[in-house]
């Protein structure tokens, strides 16, 4: 996967995660078409980079935690 797809992939979770609509990382892997571990490991590099996003077992997806409540 080259870099542009890549930030593509990144932003997409960013807005999902935002609208907290993203479903369990294995469904958003399946929408996005890749494994789950290649979001996991979006998401982790993700945090590294600043971002404040988690998946939260209840709402089953991932969230920003600024926006969590």
């Amino acid at each position: 996967m080259n870099s542009s797809k890549r930030e593509y992939y990144k932003a997409r979770i960013l807005k999902l995660a935002e609208l907290k609509s993203t479903g369990t990382p294995a469904e958003l892997g399946s929408q996005l078409e890749m494994s789950e571990r290649s979001v996991k490991r979006m998401v982790m590099e993700m945090r590294q980079a600043g971002h404040d996003i988690s998946y939260s077992p209840a709402r089953r997806s991932y969230v920003m935690e600024n926006n969590y409540q």
